[in-house]
């Protein structure tokens, strides 16, 4: 696979949990949270190991050191250095998916309605705490 390929990929699988409820934890189709989406979308290109962290913080820590600017696949983190508690998905350099509106709060999808809380495109700007932005896929091809 390149990485033209691993794009393709990682852009229709995104794209096919839009609507998905965000569930606090979630790391499956039935709902997701943030880390959880970018998780499922690395493991489509089958970049990530076997165990670690897999927190938005443990994403962060793992790819901290492939800095990139915003392209389809690379990850965007928010929070800060020391606590990074948000990461979205780029699909091009505006825009990236992210499943929220939640938090630990939101464990239902009566709580997601609630909360707006779901998979969406959103801004890259939209959120002032913007950390860093990483190439995972830069790991790979």
């Amino acid at each position: 696979m390149n990485r033209l390929e691993a794009e393709l990929i990682i852009n229709r699988v995104l794209w096919s949990f839009h609507g998905t409820f965000y569930t606090w934890g979630g790391d499956d189709p039935s709902g997701f949270d943030c880390s959880g989406l970018a998780i499922e979308a690395l493991k489509s290109i089958c970049i990530l190991p076997r165990k670690f962290d897999t927190t938005a913080h443990g994403l962060y820590l793992r790819y901290r050191g492939y800095h990139s600017s915003p392209e389809i696949g690379a990850l965007a983190f928010f929070g800060t250095t020391s606590l990074v508690t948000h990461v979205g998905i780029c699909l091009n350099d505006e825009l990236m998916m992210e499943a929220s509106g939640g938090g630990s709060f939101v464990k239902t999808r009566e709580d997601a309605i609630k909360h707006n809380a779901f998979i969406k495109p959103r801004g890259i700007n939209s959120r002032k705490d913007l950390v860093l932005i990483c190439d995972p896929l830069s790991t790979k091809f």
